[in-house]
This record gives C-alpha cells, structure tokens and sequence, in this order.
C-alpha cells in the first residue's frame, strides 16, 4: 500500500540514508525522522513530493510518538554507539521501549528493525550483539509485531565493516591478526538489506517474525581479505593467526591505521569472535531475491568509490547539534568566554570562483597550507582517543549539513556563502571554524576564516593560548593557498580582523574563571 506514509527513524544514517530514496521510488510516501532537521533538509531526496520530514529522537518520547502518528509501519534503523559511546547499552534500551510506546499510541501496523546475527558458542556474545537482541527483544514484547531481520556483516562502499575491511587490507601485505579470522561469517551486500527492508512492507507473512539475511557466500574472515586484495588489485596479503592478539589490540590497530573510530571499532572487533552465518533459511521463500555475492559486492563498492558514487557514509551517522553558545553572542549568558582568531583576505573574483576550493577542502585536497601540521595535529589526536584526520569526505566537491569532514563535521554548507564545521576532534572545550564568503564590490569578494572556541575550564584557556600563534601563521596561509587556487589577484591582506586577545577572554594567567 504505497499510498500510506512509513516512518524511517534513524533516516540520515547509513542504511536509512539508503532505503528512503529507494521507497521513495518505489511510491511510499515517507517520513524520514532524524535529530537534526538541517541535516534531513542537506539529503538529495528531501525535496521529493513524497518525502517529509521530522525531527526526532527515539530518547525523547514526545518527538518519537509525533513522527509516529498517521504512520502505517516504521523502520527502526538506529543504535547508539556514536552516539552514547559506552553507554550505548542503556541508550539502546530506552529508545526501544519508547518505540514499543510509541508504536502502540499511533496504531502501526508493523515495526521492522535491522539487527544483528551471531551464534554464541565458543564465545559469549559480544556487548554490542548482546544489546542487538535486547532491542529486537524489547521491540517484539510490545502489541505492535515486529520484524526482527538479523545480518553479518554489511558490506557496501561506506559501510564501518566494509573500511575497515578496506583500511586494514590495503596496508597490511603481512598481518598478525586473532585467531577470530577463521570465523565463519555469511556477508550480505547492503543492496540485498535495503530490499530485504523494503519487501517486510510487501509481505504479510514477515510480520513479527525473526528471520536472518545474508549473501550467498559463508566464508572466513581471512578469506574475504583474499578476496577484497584480488578484486582491488594488491598482491596476495599472508594472514596468520596467532592467539595473543586480542579484540582490544585489534581494535587498536584499526584505530590507527582506519577512520573508524574506537566507538564503533571495539563493538565491531568485539563482535567478529561470534560466528554469524544463517541458521534460518526462510527469508529466501518468503522475500525471493537473488542475493549478490561477497566479489561481486566488493567489486561494486571499489566501483562507487572510484566514481565518487558514494551514497552515505558510516560517518553520517551522529547528531548535527551546535554548541549552544554558537546561538548567542553574549558571552556570559553562555556560561564562559568565547575566544576568536579571525584572518580574511579580499580577492579580484567572483563569490562563485571563491566557493570552488573552499567547497573542496580537506580529505585529499588537503587545507590548502601547512597539511604536516594538520596531519601531526590528526595524529595527535587519535593517540589521546580522538578520531584523527582518516575520516576524509565522503565526495571530493560537494559537502552537505552533516557530512564529515576530517575531524570536522559540517553544520552549514551554503554554496558561494558560508561553510560552518564543529570541531570533533578531543579538545579540552568545543570549537568552530566559519569560513564566510561575501561580495565586497566591483567584482571582489572578501574571505574570512574565523575561528571561534568555548574552552573548557583553566586547561581549555591554555589550550587556546598555547596554539594562538599557530592560527595566526595557519589562517594566514591557508588564505594565501585558496587565493593562489582561485588564480585571481589579492587586492588586500591576509589580514586580522578580530583583537588579538579579545577583552571577553583573558588569558588564563590574569585571573580568568576556571
């Protein structure tokens, strides 16, 4: 029944990313619910007809019941483990029991939820699978039947399973690795989850049942490192086992040499000692579909990353909320000081021709001046526990609200206008960089890139002081590195345009409120 709206809670990230374009063209009319409406406003399917959406959060019941009413069914595609970090079990939980609410108040037909599929045998299950089925289990002990769809491995360009996959092979002809490599596992291509998802809408038969998807082929994790080195063209990668090599060291060294971050790394690590290969083989009668094998989906996922078909990206996952401090400029009603750095610069060009490398920085383009000391800086950053600079962009020219960028993530992409990232790198406060571009007359613009940063206690002040000259020398070339790419003559500065120690924040030295 196209014509009745579905709900698709969990909508900016990877999977639900996905699936709403896919019902979008299938004729259902969608609502796609997310924490952040500027980040469903950025997704390319957000102006279709069919489409609407709705802010929500599956932890605040209010929102969740809102987005649920005059729904016929809901895709319950969310997880916390971005989000709440080590708490994710408990965020986990309380979302799913007010979906159980929730669903029951507006009336759904059905609720379909994207779990996960392990055995635990040798193993126990890990905390992460462990919280997968106490959703699904939550979620099938309310009134409303739910579909319980329960996959390996995920496999797809973008796809936290897939990079890591990717990352680890790719720089690794000789791995140690744990003797979890000859796991047993069944990968499914995302293409065959999507319409897995969308035929539990078809098909009766499915409701509140528990049923496990996967490809065609059940194989070793070593094995499908064999086969990701063929189909990328790399010489024949030597794997060995060895029983010393715990989850925690191999989470560690895709931390390292991955942009997966240790949030999503460690479940994920943890999780591959399970064996997960269907047990149960009845989705294939009930939603018949030819699924695509593991060489064929790598093939593919190589494909869309060379072409920049990148559709989402792990890293789309997360909220898109800004400091509340960036909402005022008063300084004491924040609660703190708010220091500034700001350089611009005025160009003989056009906003248009400014726009075309400021849409580009970052990942591969780099940032234009000094990219030793951003990579030093990310490298920095991912040995106290951040995420580093290994994330890149997910497409080389074009940004949204919500992509991630480097250890960035956008809040504002306004073409020819302004380009706003938070900061998600560790730093003892919250940071912005806004970079603005404005018409400044007889065919110059002017650029600015300012910077501005909530610090957090005595330690956030002598953060901001002992890096204060960096900015100044970084700003500063950066400018000069978007105007030589422009190609059009500098008609004033680089120059400062904020005080060099602003009066609102002294440094820590004088006196300053920690």
């Amino acid at each position: 029944m196209p014509s009745e709206t579905v709900l698709v809670i969990g909508a900016t990230g990877y999977v639900g990313g996905r699936l709403v374009p896919l019902l979008l063209a299938s004729g259902y009319r969608v609502r796609a619910m997310g924490r952040s409406l500027k980040k469903l406003e950025g997704r390319s399917w957000a102006g279709h007809p069919l489409a609407e959406l709705a802010e929500g959060d599956v932890l605040d019941p209010e929102s969740l019941s809102r987005a649920c009413e005059g729904c016929r069914a809901a895709f319950y595609l969310v997880h916390s483990m971005i989000a709440a970090g080590r708490d994710f079990v408990k965020a986990d939980r309380v979302g799913a029991r007010n979906m159980v609410a929730a669903a029951a108040r507006a009336g759904l037909d059905r609720i379909i939820y994207l779990g996960g599929l392990a055995q635990a045998r040798e193993h126990a299950l890990s905390e992460h699978l462990q919280s997968r089925e106490e959703v699904a289990r939550i979620l099938q002990s309310g009134p409303v039947p739910t579909t319980d769809l329960r996959a390996s491995v995920i496999l797809g360009a973008g796809s936290a399973s897939f990079e890591i996959l990717r990352y680890t092979v790719e720089r690794f002809p000789l791995m140690l690795a744990p003797a979890w490599v000859r796991t047993r596992t069944q990968p499914i291509a995302i293409r065959d989850v999507l319409l897995y998802l969308r035929g539990c809408l078809e098909t009766d038969a499915v409701r509140g049942q528990t049923l496990d998807i996967g490809g065609p082929d059940v194989l070793s994790y070593d094995r499908l490192a064999e086969i990701y080195a063929k189909e990328a063209g790399l010489p024949p990668r030597r794997i060995i086992p060895v029983p010393f090599i715990t989850p925690a060291v191999s989470s560690f060294m895709i931390r390292y040499f991955s942009p997966v971050p240790a949030d999503i790394a460690v479940p994920l690590v943890e999780g591959l000692r399970n064996e997960s290969v269907c047990e149960d083989q009845r989705i294939r009668e009930l939603i018949p579909l030819e699924p695509t094998g593991c060489r064929d989906t790598i093939r593919m996922a190589l494909k869309r990353i060379r072409e920049n078909e990148v559709e989402t990206c792990w890293s789309d996952a997360g909220c898109l909320l800004p400091p509340e401090w960036t909402y005022c400029g008063d300084a004491e009603y924040t609660g703190g000081t708010i220091a500034e750095c700001g350089y611009r610069v005025e160009l003989a060009a056009t906003p248009a021709e400014v726009w075309r490398p400021v849409v580009r920085i970052g990942g591969d383009t780099g940032w234009y001046f000094g990219d030793l000391l951003w990579k030093f800086r990310g490298l920095l950053d991912q040995m106290i526990g951040g995420i580093g600079l290994r994330r890149g962009r997910r497409h080389p020219v074009r940004l949204q609200a919500g992509d991630a960028l480097d250890f960035w993530r956008v809040l504002e992409a306004e073409p020819e206008t302004r380009l706003l990232l938070l900061a998600e790198m560790a730093l003892p406060g919250e940071a912005l960089l806004d970079i603005r571009i404005t018409p400044a007359g007889d065919g110059k613009t002017e650029l600015q890139f300012l910077t501005r940063f909530m610090p957090r206690g005595l330690w956030g002040l002598i953060y901001w002081y002992a890096l204060y000259p960096f900015h100044q020398f970084i700003f500063r070339g950066m400018l000069k590195g978007v105007a030589r790419s422009v190609g059009r003559p500098v008609v004033r500065g680089p120059e400062r345009f904020t005080p060099k120690i602003p009066d609102h924040c002294p440094p820590p030295w004088d006196g300053a409120d920690t």
